[in-house]
This record gives C-alpha cells, structure tokens and sequence, in this order.
C-alpha cells in the first residue's frame, strides 16, 4: 500500500449538519463526487466501488452530545477503482474542510475492492468471446446466447496468474425463454475463471459432461403453482390512533426506546445510540449495531464448485441491492419507511424508496398472573417494535429485522428465501448411497449444502463505556456435603479479560449465555448493571481449519469476539474482502490482545442456519429464521414494563377489583 499526501480542492465546503452521524445526503454525495472528479488521478474510467460515512471517534461524538466537545469532522470514507488501469484507492475526504485528506493506493495483496455491477455485467461478453467456453457450451448441446452467466467471487487459492488481479468465478445457467428463472438448469461441470480488468479467461474448467436438468423451476408461473387457495379471509391491522413512535429526521421515540435509523452501501441497515429511558434517565444500551458480515460457504468440493464461498457484505456490497419495501406485501398495519440514499458507480446519488420499514406489532403476552391468595388476575399485552429491510444478493433475499420489546428485550432476526443456488444432482454411487454434498431438490437438481453465518457488531456501551464480558454457564453440584440430596445446581461464572482469549462458542448443554455488564454502576441490588447476549445455537464455520475459507474468515469459527472499540475495526472479515489471503479482520484485531476488562468494548457475535435444502425449498424457498436476543439481566431494579396499561378496548384485561363473585363466568365479548 502506499499513502500519498493530502490535497487540497477547489470545493464548497458542506454545511453544518443535525448530528454526525447522519446520513450522508444526496447533496453531499454530489459534493464528493464533484471532489473526486478534480482530483488529477481520476479519470473518464473511475468507478466509485464505496462511498459512505467515516464516522468520527464514539468519543468526540459523546463529548459533543454532552456539550463538552466541537462537533467532530464531517468525512467520508471513498474506494475508487480504475476500470481501465486496475488502480484501486481507498480514500479519506473531508466534507468539512472540501479536502482529499488521504489516499491509500492498493496493490491487491491484502484483498482487492469489493466488486462493481460493471464487472458482473461484462463477464457475459468476456466469455463469450473465448473459443474454450463456446465450445465446451457446444458440447453440452448450448451456445453463449442459451445461458446466462453468474459472476461469482473468487475467493483466495494462491494462484500464481491471478496476483494482483481482479478474478471472478463463472458458472451457467440455460434460460430457456426470458421469463424462464435459470437456477432450474445449472450447466454444471463448467467453469471459467476470468481477469475482468484484462477482459481474459484465465482457466477454463471443464471437470465433467452432466445432463442438465430439463425440469422448469417458475414459481411464478400459475400453471407451476396450481390453483390458489381459497379458503384464507382477510387479516386487517389497523391503529385507528395511529402509531405509538415518533420520528424527527433520523431519530425514532418508542415507549421508552430512543435511537437513530442509518443506513450504509455495505452494512444495510444501522441502529445507532439505543438507550431506553428508566425513571426518567436515559440511559445507553448500544452505541452502533449492524450485520457487518455474511459468509455463505458451500460444502460441496467438486472440481468447480470447491471455491463457492461468498461474503454478501465485504465483497458484495449488499446494502446496494435493498428492495423498495411495498406496503401489504413487505410490510402490514401503521407502517414508516426510511429512504436509503446511496451513491452509484458513477458517484451519482440515488434513492432506494422505502428502503427500511418501521412498525409496531402485537406480541402476545407481556405479563400475566392469576393469584389463589388476593384474587388478583391480570394480564397485559405485549408489542414491539420492528425495524427492518430486505435485500436480494443473487438468488437468496434476506430480510433483517430489528426487534425492540417494552420490557427491554433487543432481537435481532435474519429471515432468508429466494431461490437456492442449484447444482446439477450427480445421482446415486455405486452402492446406492446418495451424494454427500447435495441435495435432490427436483428431478436431476441439487442443492448444494451450505451455511449462513452472519456477523453482528455490537458496539456495546451498558450505562456507560467501561464494560466486561462474563461467560455463564449451568454447573451441576455433585451430591455430598452441601447437596445432601443432589438436587443442586449453579452458574460457572469465567470473565473475559482479553481480546485473544475472548474467541468461545455456545454450547445447549450448559445453557451457555454472555452477560455484558458496567463494570463501574450496579443496580439497587448492589450488582453490575448488563444484559445477556443469548445466541441460537447452530455449528460455526464447518470448514477444515486449514482451509482457504477459516483463514480468511476467523470470526466465524467461534460465535463471540470481544474487542477493545477501535474506530478502524468496523468489519469482522476486514476491510477489502474480495480475494483476501486471510489473516485480516477479527485475526488482526484481536492480535495485540488487548484487555477487554471494564475497557469501551465491541462485541462480535456469528449466528445463522447451516442448511440442507429440501425439496420443499424448491422453485423458491419458504423463508428460514436465524436470531440472537439481548436481555436484560439486572439492568433494572425491577420489571420495567409494570406500567404498560391493559388496553382500554378489552374489558376483559382492565385490572381486577377484588370482587371475587362471577369469578366462574368467562365472557370473552370483544376478542
């Protein structure tokens, strides 16, 4: 890498903005790229491969929230890519001062940018143009015009060809007709592995002729769908007094939530500053929360599939493919949509509309207790509070959904539908076995085996920024003094007090959950205010220690990382993903091991199904779920949702006067 001095523009500089976290606006994306565009080394081939907010230092943003700090420079972090020459920058420009304020030039040893809609678009004509492809096509009785080609990310396998260039992996697809979905015909056995800046094929795979599956997969198509079922009546959800949140700009109020809707190019959807107000303190949860990172790896090893390992986030850049989110269909009942604002390639802002959705559900019961002593018998409702998005990568659509609870809880869910990444199904060995690494999902169609393991950075701030992390697990009691009678159990209580060390896995058999807690407050009890991270348990990163994939993503082999909050240290997989050597991210930060006791921390949590698909996920998929849920856990002196009323439209839960006569009668009027 090199780092070239800064330079100075002829540009306005921006206006002062509400907060300096907030998004970056179409004005001043225009702004940047108007800066970018004076500079000498862009040329008519730049591309911008990234545009989005440097945020200052959670320090400077606290002091000035609090009066005691300037308001922190306005930057704003750019990756150009040049089309034409390969040469890839990675830029600091500051909206404050209209300076280029630093420039790292790349060489693509340590990862190359992530890739751009114009490398996907021109791979259809590179491989055409090969004489190799059209021929291996003709032998499966295609021409280039009969598939399409799915661009795929390379991942690293120390070729020698491939150093210092940018390399995407292709696979294809028969379309039969233009409303035909291709994933119903992988043209397996084929692949070619392509240098897009050179526009060159630089190997051709070609393992095996396999029947391609003939079967259609349109699940859009009535006639595949058979006839609708008539039996559903119409659900309505109505808030006749519309909704209990307010917004101002960016920052939402609920019940006793605060916090700050953001949204980024590679992240998607970003929750800022949640606090939940307590007697009438506000007091701070979560400083930052986001998916930083998905990893979907493939378990299949054949000769042109071994490599399928993709990171939707860092080499993707998912955030750019957020559905425009339809009222009834997406989302139902008293709805707020937030609009992404991004830029393109070209620098040029654009607006994904209804890009986040915000509503509040019904959730059942909140609390509940009929007492056989007084008499006593209420019960109140439970809500929440959604926040959400949708983005399609390819063939999977995931859905991300933030989940805030009267009672303090925090969820987050990943829901996950499309349409399956299809293999053409080898059939049965020898000796009847079925084949390892794939599912039949239709006649002569696989479904490769393979994981979503997803990455939350939790930039956590429990009543303040000195927190630790203990690990609590179930412990059995054996039976002798003490425990007579064997009945006893408690909690293993080990504290994390290292970046290195902090690397755990969560493991059903000892119930085991992570509490973060302020190492300076304590509650009425006189114990650590915290919450408790309780994962989902699921199988980390399955792949072999040694391989390709575990070195370049080490957050996902354990479920938690702890880390001392470093403003650099934003991704678990680094900062350029794309055909990294590994040994970046969650390795390098946690390589100086520093302490993670009563310090300003990040937590680092892994989540997500490992799937074997079903024939039940074919033509498209019934959406799947993956969550984690954050709880309190003596963060309150008490139950903090007591004083959420009984609705005043059910009689039925208005508090009860004691009067124990008609106890026996169940009107249940107004259901």
């Amino acid at each position: 890498m090199t780092i070239l001095d800064p330079v100075a523009t002829p540009t306005d500089t921006v206006t002062s903005i509400a907060h300096p976290l907030s998004s970056l606006s179409a004005e001043e994306f225009v702004r940047i790229r108007d800066l970018i565009a004076a500079t000498p080394d862009f040329t008519p081939a730049t591309r911008f491969a990234y545009v989005g907010l440097d945020e200052p230092h959670k320090l400077e943003v606290l002091a000035w929230q609090g009066g005691d700090g300037p308001l922190p420079e306005r930057r704003v972090r750019v990756m150009l890519l040049d089309m034409a020459t390969g040469r890839s920058t990675d830029n600091i420009v500051s909206l404050t001062s209209g300076v280029l304020v630093s420039t790292t030039v790349l060489d693509g040893s340590r990862g190359q940018l992530p890739v751009l809609l114009e490398e996907f678009e021109a791979i259809g004509a590179i491989v055409a143009d090969d004489p190799r492809w059209v021929e291996a096509l003709a032998l499966r009785g295609c021409t280039p015009d009969d598939v399409v080609c799915v661009p795929l990310s390379a991942g690293y396998y120390d070729y020698p060809e491939e150093e210092g260039r940018r390399i995407l992996r292709v696979l294809a697809f028969r379309q039969d007709h233009p409303a035909d979905h291709p994933w119903a015909h992988p043209v397996d056995g084929l692949s070619a592995y392509v240098d897009v800046a050179n526009r060159e094929v630089t190997r051709l795979i070609d393992a095996a002729l396999i029947p391609i599956p003939a079967e259609s997969g349109n699940f859009d198509d009535p006639v595949v769908q058979g006839g609708p079922l008539t039996t559903l009546k119409p659900i309505s959800i109505t808030q006749p007094e519309g909704p209990s949140y307010s917004v101002d700009g960016e920052w939402v109020s609920w019940a006793n939530w605060r916090f700050q809707v953001g949204f980024d190019t590679r992240e998607g959807l970003v929750l800022r500053q949640l606090s939940f107000t307590d007697a009438g303190e506000e007091r701070p949860i979560i400083y930052r929360a986001s998916i930083n990172e998905m990893l979907v790896p493939y378990a299949d090893p054949s000769p042109v599939r071994f490599w399928q390992n993709y990171f939707d986030t860092g080499e993707y850049l998912f955030g750019r493919f957020t559905n425009s989110l339809a009222l009834g269909c997406d989302c139902v009942g008293e709805i707020r949509y937030f609009d992404a604002v991004l830029a393109d390639e070209l620098g040029n802002p654009f607006t994904i509309e209804n890009g986040i959705c915000m509503h509040e559900e019904d959730f059942g019961t909140l609390w509940k207790h009929s007492d056989m002593f007084t008499g006593s018998n209420e019960v109140r409702r439970s809500r929440r509070l959604v926040i959400s998005f949708f983005t399609t990568v390819g063939n999977y659509d995931y859905g991300f959904y933030w989940y805030l609870y009267l009672d303090g809880t925090i969820e987050c869910e990943a829901r996950l539908t499309g349409i399956l990444f299809t293999s053409a199904y080898p059939g049965l060995d020898a000796d009847g076995n079925d084949y390892p690494f794939a599912s039949e999902v239709a006649p002569g169609l696989g479904g490769p085996y393979h994981q979503h393991l997803f990455s939350a950075r939790l930039d956590m701030m429990i009543d303040g920024v000195s927190n630790a992390v203990d690990e609590v697990d179930v412990a059995r009691v054996p039976m002798g003094a003490g425990n007579e009678h064997g009945n006893a159990f408690t909690k293993q209580v080990t504290r994390l007090t290292s970046e290195a060390a902090s690397g755990r896995v969560a493991d059903a058999s000892v119930s085991r959950a992570w509490f973060i807690s302020n190492t300076e407050k304590v509650n009425r009890m006189g114990r650590p205010t915290s919450y408790v991270l309780y994962p989902q348990e699921a199988p980390v990163l399955l792949a072999d220690d040694a391989s390709s994939i575990a070195k370049r993503a080490e957050f996902a082999t354990k479920h938690l990382f702890v880390t001392k909050y470093d403003p650099a240290e934003r991704y678990a997989a680094g900062d350029f993903v794309h055909q990294n050597p590994g040994g970046d991210g969650i390795t390098r930060y946690i390589a100086d091991d520093a302490s993670v006791d009563g310090e300003d921390l990040v937590v680092w949590h892994t989540f997500g199904p490992t799937h074997f698909p079903r024939p039940e996920d074919w033509p498209v998929m019934p959406v799947d779920y993956a969550k984690f849920t954050l709880k309190p856990h003596g963060f309150f002196g008490r139950n903090p949702a007591l004083n959420v009323p009984a609705p005043d439209a059910a009689p039925h839960c208005a508090p009860a006067d004691h009067d124990h006569a008609g106890h026996g009668g169940h009107d249940h009027h107004g259901h």
